[in-house]
């Protein structure tokens, strides 16, 4: 068994795919299939399963992964130990969902590269609910959510900042000329709202349901931009994050309605394993993104 072996077998359970896996590993498809073959033959069991298109982990696979996981780390571990502090390098890979990627994260990427260049920076597009995950899973080493407060026994949990939820229409929209509202006025409106399942669309549920707000029509969507661009249009009401519409709303393309909820506490939020060994690049990330993002709290509360 070959330590080349156990990284192609991790890249290739993280990604699930064997052409995705050798594009990263700069290796031909053929030699990522050879490997993991031979990885098989050697344990005696089957370690991938193929259903109809989709590459998943057997059982065996599932179990295996976990030892590898702790195999990688311990290198990761020896390799930090007697590398140059002040020149790191290595692989990071970073998860989070689309909002924080687009209007938190960018600041703090650039941030690390300036610290690290000699670091790979992976970062990896992952729904809400499936977060987490990545962190027990091992094919994450941080990452951020959108969510209330998060209480854990197996993950380290870091509030770096509270995010601020309204509602946003179009100049056009007839509510936008209000200057108070009440909640009859939400009656028989269109709320532009993302997809059931994430912490903040149940909290705006449920604040509704408490109101008695009961006679809205709801639009869902998979990602802000697009929830932004059809309240532009004029066909409902926005519900999103501030960062999310701050361009838009100093251009006059939207503007935002005078309602608050006092119940809605959402916040930004960092995680890690708490069994994962903090290397030094883990640590460096962790300072980069207290460092951006502390000043953006810093600067919501001037």
């Amino acid at each position: 068994m070959e330590l080349r072996q156990l990284k192609t077998f991790h890249t290739v359970a993280s990604t699930l795919n064997f052409s995705r896996a050798a594009e990263a590993l700069n290796y031909v498809p053929s030699n990522v299939t050879m490997q993991i073959k031979a990885l098989e033959e050697e344990l005696g069991v089957r370690l991938f399963d193929r259903l109809g298109k989709q590459l998943v982990l057997t059982t065996a696979g599932e179990h295996f992964l976990t030892h590898v996981q702790s195999i990688l780390d311990k290198l990761e571990e020896a390799r930090g130990a007697v590398q140059d502090k002040g020149n790191l390098s290595g692989t990071l890979t970073i998860s989070a969902n689309e909002v924080l990627c687009a209007y938190r994260l960018p600041l703090v990427f650039k941030l690390f590269r300036s610290r690290n260049p000699g670091v790979r920076l992976i970062f990896r597009s992952v729904p809400n609910l499936q977060l987490k995950q990545t962190l027990f899973e091992g094919t994450a080493d941080v990452v951020f959510m959108l969510d209330e407060p998060i209480l854990s026994t197996g993950l380290e949990v870091e509030q770096l900042l509270e995010e601020t939820f309204r509602f946003f229409v179009s100049p056009d929209h007839h509510l936008a000329k209000l200057t108070v509202l009440k909640e009859e006025d939400f009656h028989g409106e269109v709320f532009l709202v993302n997809e059931k399942g994430c912490t903040y669309r149940t909290m705006f549920d449920q604040s509704f349901e408490k109101k008695g707000i009961d006679t809205i029509t709801y639009l869902e969507f998979q990602n802000a931009e697009a929830i932004k661009q059809c309240a532009i249009t004029g066909i409902g009401i926005a519900f999103l994050p501030e960062i999310t519409v701050e361009a838009e709303v100093e251009r006059g393309d939207l503007v935002t309605l005078p309602w608050q909820n006092p119940d809605l506490h959402v916040y930004t939020q960092m995680l890690w394993h708490k069994d994962k060994w903090i290397s030094p690049i883990i640590l460096s990330f962790i300072e980069a993104a207290r460092d951006v993002l502390a000043i953006e709290d810093k600067n919501k509360t001037v």
